[in-house]
């Protein structure tokens, strides 16, 4: 990568943090003593923003901040690919539209399209990250992996969003709490930057082994046939063997299918939409939390309370004061 190119990269993040409303202030006790701390303006809202650079090769982003209005995120982001772990998060991605979900692992390609998000006021965004420059994973990959070496950008996309990749979770979650010094700092963060690369190349290889088992039409038709039933009978209570009666497939058969097909399990799916119903009620009803637990599968209050916390950051009453404080 060119010394332009590297610099454009560095003035374009500086530039943006201003733009935001951030501002440079002094190192702080909660990140890492080697990056940079941007405090968000309290007109916009309350937290920090922490950013590492190694020029031309990656950066390391940590989000610990909330807006108090809801906030339309529209940027575009240099040439990259990043990972990134979401420990707390409320809004939608607009293009194309999806859910923002905390717990996750999400990959993100930049440089090409915009991204285009809408944030939720008072939810707190607190996420870690890795954001590689274009000639850095492509060498380090060819470095790393030699003959086996195959397209980052598809390695990448292959993630796109998920809860189970355990090892990527702790890599990330060991980057936000490093508190070593400045020199030892450059090393620590160099290894988990190849680290993280290795593990994606890693689970791409293994995605498509499990993908040779290729889903006919057949079950691919079914599959979003259970979906569409999914959808609509959230709130029932959803076995794999009542499921599997409903899609024609052994129960074995339609977990692994399932997860080819969907990238996360029955369970996974089922949770999901059960806890976006939830955040709807918490939000436009004043129904009592014990009861939208029923209303959404769940007989146990305090069972759902902790699921939600899981799902989203916060409590289902901090939600819901969160979605209604002007």
């Amino acid at each position: 990568m060119s010394k332009t190119k590297k610099d454009l990269n560095s003035r374009y993040y500086k530039d943006m943090f201003q733009s935001s409303g951030f501002t440079l202030c002094p190192d702080m006790e909660a990140y890492p003593p080697c990056g940079h701390t941007f405090q968000l303006s309290p007109q916009i809202g309350d937290g920090y923003f922490w950013y590492y650079e190694s020029p031309g090769k990656y950066n390391i982003k940590i989000h610990d901040f909330r807006f108090y209005e809801d906030t339309v995120i529209n940027m575009q982001i240099p040439e990259c690919l990043s990972i990134t772990r979401y420990d707390s998060i409320s809004g939608e991605e607009l293009k194309p539209y999806r859910k923002l979900r905390s717990g996750v692992i999400k990959s993100f390609r930049g440089g090409y399209e915009p991204y285009h998000a809408l944030i939720h006021k008072n939810v707190p965004i607190r996420s870690t990250g890795i954001e590689y420059h274009p000639n850095y994973y492509n060498d380090t990959l060819k470095t790393l992996f030699g003959d086996s070496y195959r397209n980052p950008a598809e390695a990448f996309q292959s993630i796109d969003e998920t809860s189970d990749f355990p090892e990527m979770m702790k890599l990330l979650w060991d980057i936000r709490n490093y508190k070593g010094d400045s020199l030892s700092a450059a090393l620590f963060f160099e290894g988990k930057a190849n680290e993280a690369l290795s593990l994606v190349f890693h689970r791409h290889l293994m995605i498509n082994s499990r993908k040779k088992a290729v889903l006919s039409e057949d079950d691919k038709a079914m599959l979003d046939a259970l979906a569409a039933y999914i959808n609509d009978h959230y709130a029932d209570n959803l076995s794999i063997e009542l499921l599997s009666r409903i899609g024609c497939m052994g129960s074995t058969k339609l977990k692994n299918c399932f997860r080819i097909y969907y990238d996360c399990t029955v369970n996974e799916y089922i949770r999901n939409v059960r806890l976006d119903h939830a955040e709807h009620l918490l939000a436009y009803t004043d129904l009592p939390v014990g009861e939208i637990a029923k209303a959404v599968g769940y007989s146990a209050a305090g069972h759902f309370a902790n699921l939600f916390a899981k799902h989203t950051g916060v409590l289902p009453l901090e939600y819901r004061k969160s979605a209604r404080d002007s």
